[in-house]
């Protein structure tokens, strides 16, 4: 049964719909009060509108598999019992791979192989649909790990034709040996 959408209801004059990060507030030194422009504005903006789901995840540098999949899983968990949404986009950066300076954590490839299908359990076990956009991580490396994760992820049948039927709950497939090329 397909999903079925609110993206298109109708949104009353009184209320627009906003794309919004804190990282849009500027600062330096505090000089930004100096400045005409009010960097700050949209923060003041959203702090006036509407609610949205906020999840503040803390990661240690160095984090590893255990404690990420773990933090990923409840709040994941968490964001999709108090919303609903229509659709799931998914970031799938590999900055989190270890060795990556600028990610900080320590991941391994089989750890993003199994957060990518840990994401795809729980989103398309709740018959929602989702949008899988890679990005972040620069290592060599990084091509192959996305690559494996894909072909695991329909090797599962957690995409492609047959993946409107997957369960959450089966999830005692082995993912990648227990090295990747």
């Amino acid at each position: 049964m397909p999903h079925p959408t609110q993206l298109y209801q109708h949104v009353p004059d009184s209320r627009w719909p906003i794309v919004y990060s804190p990282r849009y507030n500027i600062t330096f030194l505090g000089l930004e009060k100096l400045h005409p422009f009010d960097a700050g504005k949209w923060g003041k903006v959203i702090s006036l509108l509407k609610e949205a789901i906020r999840r503040k995840v803390e990661l240690e540098w160095g984090t590893e598999d255990d404690e990420y999949l773990q933090k990923v899983e409840r709040n994941l968990e968490k964001a999709l019992q108090e919303h609903r949404p229509d659709i799931v986009v998914y970031n799938a950066g590999t900055d989190i791979l270890e060795g990556d300076r600028l990610g900080g954590l320590a991941i391994s490839p089989q750890g993003v192989v199994k957060r990518d299908e840990l994401v795809f359990r729980i989103v398309r076990g709740r018959q929602l649909p989702i949008l899988m956009v890679t990005s972040g991580g620069y290592q060599k490396r990084t091509a192959r790990i996305i690559a494996d994760s894909i072909l695991n992820l329909y090797s599962l049948g957690l995409i492609g034709p047959e993946s409107a039927s997957v369960s959450a709950q089966n999830s005692d497939t082995p993912l990648l040996p227990p090295e990747v090329p």
